[in-house]
């Protein structure tokens, strides 16, 4: 009994120390695993050479059914759609299929998305379509809207569509060139500044024919009028387009597990492509903005909508009215409506953007007074963009201060002009819509008056037309109410 006793308790002991020594182990290999995920999250964060991943752009999410002509997705046209998730099956109906009278047609959708519509105006219709993985083969088809039995009609091959690009895409003609490629044949070291700046300018816009063409669509300088599966190139010739039409675009990825795409609708005419750029005076810099920009000839469609807007290109079209608002904290806010005609003389639109801060001095020259201080009609445009400007914003109270160029003859009669300068303003920005009771008016003082006679001696070449005729000063803001 007493050997059994002692076996009992060796083995006890034995197994006691496995157990501890799995344990041990099972702990051990657990810190390894967690060391290991570590050394791995962070290796994954980091790319070869230690760069750091920038994560892939998030893809939108195409809606339920949009794989069928009813459910169509609608596009903004100028504005890009994407990029998507891929297309994935051909929805409870196959609405396109080739037949022996119309073999040029997709033999029938694999992945397909449908995309509709409306012309805002004449011209010429381009579709810009871009893979995210350039092996991606779409086909495109276009048809043009007819009445509500257009989904059954294209079922039945009873409506032929306006456009067809079956093109095999070969991914080696999307292949970007290797850095270090010669393209010009000469080194960027020989070449002089002008020569330099005239290949950026070059190289800037076949970048931005590139991206208006996208890897696949519709253009208005390609030749072919259809491209069959054994052809290689990417873009059909535009079709002419009217005012209030509508069209459905079936796009069918024949690649299965595909990457997913962009889309982007434009109608080609003879427009102003015009930089729009925001400009803070006070630190000589452009700014970003909240633009947000409507073409009233097309019932206020917008064409640009953009919350943090740092300048670009804007297509806008000859003859056709516009309104552009822009805001950003700690600014007053812009309205302006304005005809695309300007642009004719114009080659850009730079606007400034003004700081709503209590102290901020806005000095105004380019006013006109007669008799000294009667404001006269020619002020009015000039002064309508700060009365634009203080009626957007109710909340800021401020001080008209007018001014005269002064050589300290006649102190009082100075101090009684550049007053009546200050209220004939006043009175304008009052009847224009500006709350009186958000204005007040000073003139000169006499310290004000010493100084510029001192500085009109020292320049006797200042004009009129470059002195400051009046100072609008912000003098109060209330931040509740300001938007």
């Amino acid at each position: 009994m007493k050997r059994f006793l002692i076996a009992l308790l060796a083995c006890t002991l034995i197994f006691g120390y496995s157990d501890i020594q799995a344990q041990s182990k099972t702990k051990s290999s657990t810190k390894t695993s967690k060391s290991a995920k570590d050394k791995k999250s962070k290796k994954d964060k980091k790319g070869k050479k230690g760069k750091t991943v920038v994560p892939e752009t998030a893809h939108i999410q195409l809606p339920y059914n949009s794989n069928d002509c009813l459910f169509a997705v609608p596009l903004s046209v100028d504005q890009t759609f994407g990029p998507t998730s891929a297309p994935q099956g051909a929805g409870r109906i196959m609405e396109v299929m080739a037949d022996k009278r119309h073999p040029n047609l997709p033999e029938f959708e694999h992945n397909s998305v449908w995309y509709k519509f409306t012309v805002p105006y004449n011209g010429k219709l381009d579709i810009a379509v871009t893979q995210e993985n350039p092996a991606d083969d779409y086909d495109m088809v276009v048809y043009k809207y007819t009445d509500a039995y257009f989904s059954n009609h294209i079922q039945c091959n009873k409506v032929l569509p306006v456009a067809v690009n079956l093109s095999a895409v070969d991914s080696a003609l999307l292949a970007k060139p290797k850095r270090g490629a010669a393209t010009t044949g000469a080194s960027d070291e020989k070449l002089d500044a002008k020569a330099r700046a005239e290949a950026a300018k070059l190289a800037r816009q076949q970048q931005e024919k590139a991206a208006a063409m996208g890897t696949i669509g519709m253009f208005h300088e390609a030749e072919d009028i259809l491209l069959t599966k054994a052809s290689t190139k990417r873009h059909i010739r535009s079709i002419d387009v009217r005012k209030g039409e509508i069209y459905y675009i079936m796009l069918d990825n024949v690649t299965p597990k595909g990457s997913g795409h962009s889309i982007k609708v434009s109608i080609f005419v003879e427009a102003f492509e015009v930089p729009v750029s925001f400009y803070d005076p006070k630190i000589r810099k452009n700014v970003d903005v909240n633009l947000t920009i409507l073409e009233k000839n097309t019932n206020n469609r917008v064409i640009v909508h953009n919350e943090k807007f740092r300048g670009g290109r804007v297509k806008f079209v000859p003859g056709f009215n516009y309104t552009l608002y822009a805001k950003r904290d700690g600014y007053f806010s812009i309205f302006y409506d304005f005809n695309a005609d300007r642009f004719k003389e114009d080659t850009l639109l730079r606007m400034k953007l003004y700081r709503a801060e209590r102290g901020t001095v806005y000095p105004i020259s380019d006013i006109y007074f007669g008799n000294e201080y009667e404001l006269l009609p020619a002020s009015d445009s000039n002064l309508m963009n700060y009365v634009q400007m203080f009626k957007n914003h109710p909340d800021v109270a401020f001080t008209i201060k007018g001014w005269v160029q002064t050589y300290g003859v006649d102190p009082e009669h100075d101090q009684l002009v550049s007053l009546e300068r200050a209220k004939a303003v006043k009175e304008f920005f009052v009847k224009n819509g500006v709350p009186e009771e958000n204005i007040k008016t000073s003139g000169m003082t006499p310290t004000d008056i010493k100084r510029a006679a001192t500085a009109a001696f020292d320049n006797k070449k200042k004009t009129d037309n470059e002195f400051v005729k009046v100072q609008l000063i912000i003098t109060g803001i209330n931040p509740k109410e300001n938007p």
